[in-house]
């Protein structure tokens, strides 16, 4: 059960973060933009079209900093997505076993690794622009106080909580996990955001509208007309000789209750109790708020995959770039992996920058622009039958311009650069 503070505590604190996180090596905010180095990058790959996009292979950090150089880029992404490691100890690979990626940064080093690409990605921001950071329990907690430094406790929106599997058997002594979290800040209180909804079923639907006008067969709920709160203005006063109950106000004007009864969208009980009619069929569905279960990983049977590790759920990618972007609106997604946020960006008519460190990703991004994707479901029928030809891809899905481009401090075989051009070819 909850108490309250004590009195003797001072609770006459600034607004802003009166706290930090500190730690061995954190370096100030002069210094990581100042003292990054640029990337020198060269383009291996053109494909024409427009919007031109990029992709880049190298450390996200010196080519973070060099975008922020370039008059296009800089303050201009409206959408940041990142699914960065997670500080797990381990080597990751690929479905055939080819190696994807390591994940061996922990603790300070891991949380100075993400901060200063985090800084730099702030600049690179619009100002109504928003950035999402997937992470699980590892170093969530951590992190979260790093982005109410870097962008501002009061621009932090939502912990989002996912569910990423199935519940599991475990023998542990513990309860099963299956959530990670999303992190999402916007760099300005007037960001970017296109409100989602899940659809009413029918049953839900007419659960919650359980009442039907007779005039007209619309369904409706009512709802209360006062909301928690005294007020002294117009919702404050008296309306049809009531004033609002005790503690509360009216949530609409005097003069906008009367405009809603005269549309007969006021219901009155017997006793002279009213309430207002909301109707179904001007509903969008229900708000999606912050948990969400309907985006698992890509190891289940039902979501497309391309056997990059840690690949995430395309419909939640989907999600994300509707509500806070719009069409042409420049996406980046700086730990690119799979190459999803890049994918669906291109599929609803978004710019996009994409940038990672593995020749696997860079190879699975290319292979999956051009030749798209296929169910996991196929994925798996196909290696119990041990056939040699597994189709992974199918539908090409970039149908705008793209630049590949490789940092010079990056080794890349010559041989690995022929195989990305084939792909394109």
């Amino acid at each position: 059960m909850a108490t309250g503070i004590p009195t003797c505590i001072n609770s006459n604190v600034d607004d802003d973060l009166s706290f930090s996180l500190n730690y061995n090596g954190k370096n100030s905010k002069e210094d990581i933009i100042n003292n990054t180095s640029n990337a020198d990058v060269q383009q291996v790959i053109g494909i024409t079209g427009n919007p031109e996009n990029r992709l880049y292979f190298g450390d996200n950090l010196h080519i973070l900093r060099s975008l922020m150089g370039d008059p296009k880029i800089f303050g201009n992404v409206k959408l940041i997505y990142i699914d960065p490691p997670y500080a797990k100890k381990a080597r990751f690979n690929s479905r055939s076993q080819e190696h994807a990626y390591s994940d061996t940064l922990f603790g300070s080093k891991y949380i100075e690794f993400l901060r200063q690409r985090l800084i730099i990605m702030r600049e690179l921001l619009a100002e109504d622009g928003s950035i999402y950071v997937h992470l699980d329990s590892t170093m969530a907690f951590p992190i979260k106080i790093i982005m109410d430094e870097v962008f501002g406790e009061h621009n932090f929106r939502n912990w989002i909580t996912r569910k990423k599997c199935n519940p599991k058997n475990y023998t542990k002594k513990q309860y099963g996990n299956i959530s990670d979290y999303i992190l999402f800040y916007s760099k300005t209180k007037d960001f970017t955001f296109n409100q989602p909804y899940i659809p009413w079923d029918e049953g839900t639907g007419n659960k919650e509208y359980q009442y039907v006008e007779e005039k007209t067969g619309r369904r409706y709920k009512k709802v209360p007309i006062h909301a928690p709160g005294v007020r002294n203005g117009e919702t404050g006063k008296e309306w049809r000789g009531m004033m609002p109950p005790v503690g509360k106000h009216w949530q609409y004007t005097p003069e906008k209750l009367d405009e809603f009864d005269k549309k007969g969208e006021i219901y009155w009980s017997p006793t002279g109790n009213p309430r207002r009619k909301v109707y179904l069929d001007n509903s969008k569905g229900i708000p999606v708020q912050d948990i969400w279960m309907n985006f698992k990983d890509a190891h289940n049977q039902n979501v497309k995959i391309t056997g990059y590790p840690t690949e995430k759920n395309e419909e939640m990618l989907k999600q994300i770039v509707l509500a806070s972007s719009n069409k042409g609106d420049l996406v980046l997604d700086a730990f690119a992996g799979s190459g999803t946020t890049l994918a669906v960006a291109e599929t609803l008519g978004r710019k996009w920058i994409g940038i990672d460190n593995s020749e696997l990703s860079i190879r699975t991004i290319l292979n999956r622009l051009i030749n798209g994707s296929e169910k996991m479901g196929d994925f798996i029928e196909n290696r119990k039958k041990k056939s040699l030809q597994t189709e992974l891809f199918a539908n090409r899905i970039l149908m705008s311009g793209l630049k590949v481009y490789v940092d010079s401090e990056v080794n890349t075989s010559l041989d690995e650069l022929n195989t990305w051009k084939k792909i394109v070819e």
